[in-house]
């Protein structure tokens, strides 16, 4: 099958590897229609992290049952699924309290917790941009859509990560119907949490970017532009909230944040946050932070640690929730929001692409380029 190899530090390729098989009883074997490119991706794409050489990539999949194993009972062949980034078991601790995103038992380290496909210390698992993807413990893990999703790939493929991701957030956040929101990063999961935002009826979203095209997708549902490279974010969010801080806060930026100039600081949005959110405000987190960087070139954050503003955190008597989304606590009701013509997610979607376009796809959104703003891969070559 074809798949996308990561090779080293912003060099991937499109190579013939061994074919996805069924290795266990209660696997899935799905034919790859439509895959996305994620933000967090490109930490390993940059060679930020220790994802091997030679591995996949890819954990936003949807596509076609081919095969089952024998201890598969509900999924079908030819079933159209969607499947959650987070590899689970359903039986575990953790997964029996919907934290699927902290599965004890697809984790390959005691010391650790969760999985994912084709990520970085998540597991040896391969990455659905490729050809056919293996799903363990398929009847948990696989999101069967209804016959209309055929049609409208682009939008069902955001329930496998960036849709709920955003949703997560602001269920960290707390966002409630009247709510004043600020998020910070117009990347696909900023833009889904203010999606998110608006659907809880939040009664003014602010999104802080600098790029113009992302900036325009979050005026397409509403949401108010805030340009960072013009003035500060801090004052553009005090004047659209009377002086008094936004009552939530979404963080969709995670580690790699760069100032206006292209310096990186780790703790930019998260401090920004503590002085754009109001007094007893809450702050949710779903951009990626990671126990060690060596790569940063924050001398703290190299260690995983960053100078926070705590002091004003804690004055402020703000609250902070974060971490990875548990998708399984999501997908089926967003599902049934696409399904009603209530969410259109694939707003964001800029590219569409066959599988061998990958390279060149990563390069454009790995930098930001005009109008890269969401590149969904098709591996059997078509579009949805």
């Amino acid at each position: 099958m074809k798949a996308v190899v990561y090779e080293g530090p912003r060099t991937v390729s499109v190579k013939d590897v061994p074919d996805a098989r069924i290795e266990r009883p209660t696997d899935v074997l799905v034919k790859i229609t439509s895959t996305n490119i994620c933000g967090s991706d490109l930490h390993m794409y940059e060679g930020r992290t220790d994802f091997e050489q030679g591995r996949i990539f890819g954990h936003e999949n949807l596509g076609e049952v081919t095969e089952v194993g024998s201890g598969v009972d509900k999924v079908r062949v030819g079933d159209l699924v969607c499947l959650p980034f987070n590899i689970s078991c359903g039986f575990c601790q953790n997964c029996e309290q919907g934290l699927t995103a902290f599965c004890l038992t697809t984790a390959d380290n005691p010391k650790t917790a969760g999985a994912a496909y084709g990520f970085a210390d998540m597991g040896p698992y391969s990455g659905g941009q490729a050809e056919l993807l293996r799903v363990p413990y398929g009847d948990h893990n696989c999101l069967v859509l209804p016959e209309e999703a055929r049609e409208r790939q682009t939008d069902y493929v955001m329930l496998s990560d960036v849709f709920p991701t955003g949703w997560h957030c602001t269920e960290l956040a707390r966002v409630q119907p009247g709510d004043t929101v600020v998020i910070y990063g117009a990347g696909p999961v900023g833009l889904m949490a203010a999606l998110s935002a608006n659907l809880k009826s939040a009664s003014k979203v602010m999104v802080v970017d600098r790029h113009p095209d992302r900036l325009a997708l979050a005026e397409q549902i509403g949401a108010i532009a805030v340009d960072d490279s013009k003035t500060s974010p801090v004052d553009q969010v005090n004047e659209h909230t009377n002086g008094l801080g936004a009552d939530r806060g979404c963080e969709c930026v995670g580690y790699q944040a760069h100032d206006p100039q292209g310096h990186e600081h780790p703790n930019m949005t998260l401090n920004s946050l503590v002085e754009s959110v109001k007094f007893t405000g809450t702050i949710g987190v779903v951009g990626i932070f990671i126990p060690q960087d060596p790569g940063s070139p924050d001398k703290l954050y190299k260690q995983g640690e960053f100078a926070f503003d705590y002091g004003l955190f804690w004055f402020k008597g703000q609250s902070v929730g974060n971490g990875q989304a548990n998708i399984k606590a999501y997908n089926r009701q967003l599902c049934k929001l696409i399904q009603q013509g209530k969410a259109t997610p694939s707003w964001i979607v800029s590219h569409e692409l066959p599988l061998d376009r990958a390279p060149e796809a990563y390069q454009h959104f790995d930098a930001r380029d005009n109008g890269w703003t969401k590149v969904v891969l098709h591996p059997d070559g078509g579009t949805r």
